[in-house]
């Protein structure tokens, strides 16, 4: 005998979004429940009628909440454009981008050391190119509260090198995620890939002077490990920055940053968009 159709509802909406969009191949009963507000009302975020209020999304009207949460997994903009909100399709978990203009970038207001446009295939309205710096100094915050709980989380920045671009590789950036609850992860990124016959021409540049500055910035790392921007499937390169944890019930403050100030060299061509805050990969 099949079960009612609000039985199977019920103990859809216990699973999770990946088992419900799965189970709708079972029977015209297991389709019409996965299908119900009661079941994708579970899976949505406790504020999602708030994001939608916020949202460049809250003049369209939905016909059911499974829509609402096709159209989170699909990314919204909210808080005046300046963030993106995202789910993953199948766990059902958040996912946040800050805008460069939503992060704090040192000296970001002085036109001689920053462009800001829009870059064709980015997210918002606006990225920052660096024209040239001594001093780059990244920096975004979020609350935990917004993130899904217990959850192990990967922040990272997110870039483009341009043809232009000069100083980037010299030395590493230090990077470092910590909360106000005490979870912090120091390390190192370069800013772009190593390029061998560039690194020759340096080496005969600067001498011992790249050698000196590297021991100097690597000594917050130490891991041995070489990090690089790598592609995304957006056209764009990231950068890790650090990972941290949510807890249930707790809204901890975590301060996202890259920093290169030691080399003191002039260093440009490198276009941020933003910094994405996003559930690890088991893989």
């Amino acid at each position: 005998m099949m079960l009612p159709e609000a039985c199977v509802a019920n103990i859809l909406s216990l699973t999770s979004p990946a088992d419900t969009f799965s189970s709708s191949m079972v029977s015209s009963v297991f389709r019409l429940a996965g299908d119900s507000d009661f079941v994708w009302e579970k899976f949505l975020p406790s504020d999602y009628k708030s994001l939608i209020s916020q949202s460049t999304e809250h003049h369209r009207s939905f016909s059911s909440k499974k829509k609402i949460y096709e159209c989170f997994c699909d990314s919204i903009l909210i808080d005046n454009a300046r963030k993106l909100f995202k789910i993953n399709k199948f766990s059902g978990k958040v996912s946040y981008i800050l805008s460069a203009r939503d992060i704090s970038i040192t000296r970001s207001d002085q036109a001689s050391c920053w462009s800001w446009s829009n870059v064709s295939d980015s997210r918002f309205s606006e990225s920052a190119e660096l024209i040239t710096t001594d001093r780059l100094e990244i920096n975004g915050e979020i609350r935990t509260r917004i993130l899904s709980p217990n959850t192990k989380y990967e922040a990272y920045l997110i870039v483009k090198v341009t043809k232009r671009a000069y100083g980037l590789d010299l030395v590493p950036a230090e990077t470092c995620v910590k909360s106000k609850s005490g979870q912090i992860v120091k390390n190192t990124a370069y800013l772009c890939c190593l390029d061998e016959k560039k690194q020759q021409m340096k080496r005969l540049f600067y001498g011992n002077r790249e050698e000196r500055m590297a021991s100097t910035v690597n000594s917050v790392g130490g891991d041995g490990i070489r990090r690089e921007p790598k592609g995304r499937d957006d056209g764009w390169m990231e950068i890790e920055l650090g990972e941290f944890e949510t807890r249930e019930g707790e809204d901890d403050e975590v301060s996202i940053s890259l920093t290169e100030v030691k080399g003191y060299q002039l260093k440009g061509g490198i276009v941020i968009d933003g910094i994405e805050v996003r559930p690890k990969s088991l893989n």
